[in-house]
């Protein structure tokens, strides 16, 4: 029986909403572990820790564990996390963050901590349920033994395009080109990390969702489980 189903896919692609609406559906947990990386470069930002320097960055992830939503799951966005006795919510999705975030995930030092509280997370939720987590090495990396692995993508074009109308949702004004511009810059860093890179897991199921509908999308991953 599948108590965990790991979705990794690039940015903007859909993992999020997706892996929300699934763990809602099968009652489960859900852990976007990209708010983790976000909430590690929000605070080394903030303290003035150069994105160049592993140790520092490894020590403040360390020092400062990403607490989410009841310990376990963040089930929306907006909720805030909270690390360094700080709560994060809006601040997490800036585009000083969005556009240094990558930076910081590459470094080992950084990907260890997280990767560990990350599986401490999963073992916690499958005693209570199962975990629906998402992120860009979950299935590689942090859950390589999962029930179900998902590889989720999208075009470029269609990943800018929802990027920028979540961003204008948060008020955000930015140019659609400089969106895509952005996330094909941050494709290229992720895929090309000496850590980690992002990468579909060998007995990952790939799934384009270029034309599908965030339902459409719930649906075809959920007739996947049933035929595992």
């Amino acid at each position: 029986m599948i108590h965990d189903i790991a979705i990794d896919g690039p940015a903007a692609s859909g993992k999020t909403v997706v892996g929300r609406l699934l763990a809602q559906r099968l009652g489960w947990r859900f852990l976007d572990t990209g708010v983790m990386y976000r909430a590690v470069t929000w605070l080394a930002l903030e303290r003035g820790v150069s994105l160049e320097d592993a140790d520092g960055l490894g020590d403040l992830a360390r020092t400062y564990p990403i607490r989410l939503a009841d310990g376990v799951s963040s089930d929306d966005v907006s909720r805030p996390v909270e690390t360094a006795g700080t709560r994060l919510g809006p601040e997490l999705y800036q585009s000083r963050v969005d556009n240094n975030v990558s930076n910081v995930s590459k470094h080992s030092t950084v990907r260890r901590a997280l990767v560990d509280q990350q599986r401490e997370i999963a073992e916690l939720a499958a005693t209570v349920s199962g975990i629906v987590m998402i992120g860009r090495d979950i299935g590689t990396v942090v859950l390589p033994d999962a029930g179900l692995k998902v590889y989720l993508t999208a075009s470029a074009e269609q990943r800018a395009l929802r990027r920028w109308r979540e961003m204008r949702e948060r008020g955000q004004e930015i140019n659609l080109a400089t969106v895509q511009s952005e996330i094909e810059a941050r494709d290229v860093i992720d895929s090309s990390r000496d850590d980690s890179p992002l990468r579909p897991a060998a007995d990952a199921w790939p799934l384009d969702s270029s034309g599908l509908s965030i339902e459409e999308t719930v649906d075809a991953i959920m007739r996947r489980m049933e035929g595992c």
